[in-house]
């Protein structure tokens, strides 16, 4: 079943025909939601987004992203300038929140049929985009202006950029030596098929061990000189390990690997790890785990996984799951057709 909060387009959403379980009609600040939902099972959320307070701040949804699971919400926006942005719909699309239109009938149609990334990264820009954006006259002047009822889909004019900002990702373990090294290595051959890219390992000395010349070696202290140097990279990959400092990266996946005793390590270490991990992109490395224990995991550990990698051949040139990832966080020249394959040993051991 369904529920359904409401404001401003109370009277459209109640002319779907929708099982409801549960109705709330008004506005609603993030924290005033999250209560009343937060131990509430449904099956989709349709959010008015003018029941949400101060809804025109992106900071207002990020508050309800970082503590709702936005999978589950089919977000109506409205017909404001701001709203329709595209700095907006590109921040909510940052936000994993791919479930948004100003069509009152695709309402129905994505309580079944949700959207992935693939469907909404036309609106992501990887340039420029903040964690709580301002549009700017001229972007707002790109909105569009037809009316609320007769869009089929939001199409806003793309802002266009020839360069690309950089991206600088952090990979840090969170339960011990959860793969971070071997997973930037392979990240790193996934991305240099379309992207410019450099990786290193912080305070460690373990790539040494892959055979392969590219992969660079940097310190905390020497961090930030060493990701001015490259400046012509579009992505540099960090491998934190179980350390490292953060401060400087645009984005950080944390790995645990779900096995038992790691898992009861951690949390004999640290009671509170995974309500500071709320919020934040953490991926199952090396994980045996089918959907239906992620599922269970998330609801154990009251957090959201971001992805879930299963155990990968480090000797291959491709990687499928690895590539999904990507593509969820925005590197979409992977997913433009094919890319030809690297031929060489099966092992490299001998250089």
């Amino acid at each position: 079943m369904n529920v359904k909060v409401v404001n401003k387009y109370e009277t459209l959403l109640n002319s779907l025909d929708i099982d409801i379980i549960k109705s709330v009609s008004g506005v609603f600040t993030p924290e005033e939601l999250i209560m009343q939902f937060s131990n509430f099972f449904y099956n989709k959320m349709i959010l008015d987004i003018t029941a949400i307070a101060n809804y025109q701040d992106i900071s207002t949804i990020q508050e309800l992203s970082v503590n709702m699971d936005m999978s589950k919400v089919i977000l109506l926006l409205d017909d404001s300038e701001v709203v329709n942005s595209p700095r907006y719909l590109s921040s909510l699309v940052s936000m994993g929140i791919y479930n948004f239109t100003r069509n009152i009938d695709a309402v129905s149609f994505l309580i079944d049929n949700p959207n992935t990334y693939k469907d909404v990264a036309h609106y992501h820009q990887l340039n420029n985009v903040d964690s709580s954006p301002k549009p700017s006259p001229k972007e707002e002047e790109k909105a569009p202006k037809k009316s609320f009822i007769m869009d089929e889909e939001i199409k806003p004019v793309p802002v266009k950029s020839s360069i690309m900002e950089q991206q600088i990702i952090g990979i840090k373990n969170v339960t011990e030596h959860a793969g971070s090294t071997t997973l930037t290595y392979m990240l790193k051959r996934e991305l240099e098929k379309c992207y410019r890219v450099v990786a290193a390992e912080v305070n460690t000395n373990n790539f040494i061990f892959l055979n392969d010349r590219s992969l660079r070696h940097t310190t905390t202290s020497e961090l930030r000189s060493f990701i001015n140097s490259n400046s012509k990279a579009e992505v540099i990959l960090l491998d934190l390990n179980d350390g490292g400092n953060e401060s400087l990266c645009t984005d950080i996946l944390y790995l645990i690997e779900p096995g038992l005793i790691k898992l009861n390590k951690l949390i004999r270490h640290d009671q509170a790890i995974f309500e500071k991990l709320k919020g934040k992109k953490v991926i199952l490395n090396r994980s045996v785990l089918n959907n239906e224990d992620v599922s269970d995991f998330e609801h154990e550990s009251r957090s959201k996984v971001y992805f879930n990698i299963p155990y990968l051949d480090d000797k291959l040139d491709n990687y499928a799951q690895l590539k999904t990832l990507l593509i969820k966080m925005g590197f979409d020249r992977l997913d433009r057709g094919n890319h030809s394959e690297k031929n060489g040993k099966l092992f490299s051991i001998f250089k």
